[in-house]
């Protein structure tokens, strides 16, 4: 079997004409016996013989491009790890791609290597020949592989700056506000085709927000992939105002306002999957800066056993969540999970017995049997308005999408205090920093120390790509880290992603929170009620003591599902407190 990294020669040459089925009985991958009861049902479906065997069960696909491969004596490659080159890929245009079921691999100069679903087709190899101009080798791949490959080859940064000079030609000089507006419902106009580019290739790469920002050098979009930003395209600063205008037109916000920030959402539907958009303006020095958050209608919203919370913690936390009263806080950074923990956590609990109600801005997740809120400023429908006003729907459960202010956190713990359980969100950069967070907010001592029941703080960290992790010698300043962690920094050994396809060469695919709790007791009560920080960190230290955000990590780095550079990050952010 040919590697990624050294694809076997093969001689450019149009293949034989064989059937496959006769192909796959030679190499004994299939009977004749099944290979009649396929081609009796390919009479009757119309399908193909390859894709019949398949869905049948006789043979899978990695099997079947194999056996192709050694029959023809051409390689088989493995397209999850293959290191491709954009500018060979692009050779093949991408509706040809597709077509053909084809992937540019090599240029070896005197021809292309070609990685192909069917390397029987005898009319693809004869376009494709046709099309690149070269002679053609062919390679065996599986065509899921194939289809997956495509998706993330044929990204679509060129489509996206083409119709962003399109636009930049309509436009002119200036910007004609009045005209454009008129045309904005034509699918036709640039500024529409754009949009719909940026939108679907967001989805394709799985980006939770696209930034829209104008330069004094020109336009920059970027979308934020596992929580890093990547460059998406660049163009020129004068359709950021389209761009904005046509964004605050599908938000219904005022479009003659560019001065002052504003806040909208709308939904788009794309290839059958609704997404929810969040969307901020902010004016700046060369024109509004937007930023869209993408929110995936009907996910498959998480279970408190899919969010990666050890099973330790997990065991305290439902203990928590089986309380009548008190409150429960979720803290850290914005983007770091707290909502899909909060709400997987009222997915265990939502019972037919209990009255549960959710105050939030907006709505993220729907779920049956809630009573849902979405608060609205313009119209002084305020955190704290629902809030005073859920108490008198006889809840057993409230959620509060997050602790903004002094108000909003007194009535939640009130609320807390007089039987009703109470989740919700705030801003700490630790556990146990959290009670004093509050008391700094202006809610009173007795208030926290009598309502607070506990506290998670949690990070989100990216997860090693299973297609080209491999083991790392950690770094001085990872070992200086390791050292406050482990007695022998040197034993603990690490995995990281060198960067491939699959990856598009981050070395990182999806990403998996991390986790701490400080459950409240008696003691720490007390030391909460007299506001005394000292004598309450020190006894959170010693409650938590190997139970933080930093040693979860690091146990995710010993499982080689993570790096020792993100662990690293997670120890900077969070642990500071130990200096």
């Amino acid at each position: 079997m040919a590697t990624p990294d050294a694809v076997t020669p093969v001689t450019p040459g149009r293949p034989a004409k064989l059937r496959l089925g006769d192909v796959l009985v030679q190499q004994r991958l299939i009977s004749q016996e099944q290979l009649q009861q396929t081609l009796d049902m390919q009479k009757q479906t119309g399908k193909k013989m390859g894709r019949l065997l398949i869905e049948t069960g006789l043979i899978t696909e990695e099997l079947l491009a194999n056996g192709l491969a050694r029959q023809l004596r051409i390689p088989f490659v493995n397209l999850k790890t293959f290191p491709f080159r954009s500018d060979v890929v692009k050779l093949l245009p991408e509706s040809a791609a597709r077509r053909f079921r084809a992937l540019v691999l090599e240029d070896k100069g005197d021809s292309l290597l070609v990685a192909v679903a069917d390397p029987l087709d005898l009319f693809a190899y004869d376009e494709l020949t046709r099309l690149l101009k070269r002679n053609v080798a062919m390679a065996a791949v599986p065509e899921s592989q194939l289809a997956l490959a495509f998706d993330r080859l044929y990204r679509r940064t060129e489509e996206i700056s083409g119709l962003a000079r399109a636009l930049e030609k309509d436009l002119g000089d200036a910007v004609d506000f009045g005209e454009l507006s008129a045309n904005v419902g034509s699918e036709g106009a640039p500024v529409v085709r754009l949009l719909q580019s940026l939108f679907e290739d967001a989805m394709q790469v799985g980006a939770s927000d696209v930034h829209i920002e104008p330069q004094e050098s020109g336009l920059q979009i970027r979308v934020r992939v596992d929580g890093v930003l990547q460059t998406q395209t660049e163009a020129d600063k004068r359709i950021a105002g389209a761009l904005a205008q046509r964004l605050k037109l599908m938000a219904g916000l005022d479009i003659s306002e560019k001065r002052l920030p504003q806040d909208g959402r709308f939904s788009v539907r794309l290839r059958d999957i609704t997404i929810d958009v969040r969307l901020s303006t902010l004016p700046t020095n060369y024109g509004e800066s937007v930023v869209m958050r993408l929110l995936k209608q009907g996910a498959g919203m998480k279970k408190l056993d899919d969010i990666g919370m050890p099973a330790d913690l997990l065991k305290r936390f439902r203990e928590m969540l089986n309380r009548t009263s008190g409150m429960v806080l979720v803290t850290g950074p914005t983007g770091s999970g707290k909502t899909t923990t909060l709400y997987a956590a009222l997915a265990e609990i939502n019972a037919t017995e209990l009255k549960v109600i959710t105050v939030e801005d907006p709505v993220e997740y729907r779920l049956a049997g809630l009573t849902q809120v979405q608060v609205n400023d313009k119209i002084d429908l305020t955190f704290a308005r629902v809030l005073r006003a859920c108490l008198r729907q006889d809840p057993d459960v409230i959620l509060v999408g997050e602790m903004r202010d002094a108000e909003t956190a007194e009535i939640g713990l009130r609320a807390a205090i007089t039987g009703h359980l109470v989740l919700s969100t705030l801003h700490t950069r630790d556990a146990i920093s959290t009670p004093f967070r509050l008391l700094d907010m202006g809610v009173p001592p007795f208030m926290v120390a009598t309502s607070l029941q506990g506290v998670i703080a949690q990070r989100l960290v990216r997860l090693n790509c299973t297609e080209c992790a491999e083991p790392h010698e950690a770094t001085p300043q990872e070992l200086s880290w390791l050292a406050g962690m482990v007695d022998d920094p040197t034993g603990v050994s690490s995995m990281r992603g060198r960067g491939c396809s699959s990856c598009n060469g981050t070395g990182y695919s999806g990403r998996q929170g991390v986790y701490e709790l400080l459950e409240m007791d008696a003691t720490l009560t007390q030391a909460a009620s007299r506001s005394d920080p000292a004598a309450f960190m020190k006894l959170a230290r010693e409650r938590m003591n190997g139970q933080t955000m930093s040693f979860h990590a690091l146990q995710l780095v010993r499982q080689g599902r993570t790096s020792l550079a993100e662990a690293l990050r997670i120890g900077f952010e969070s642990d500071d407190q130990d200096a």
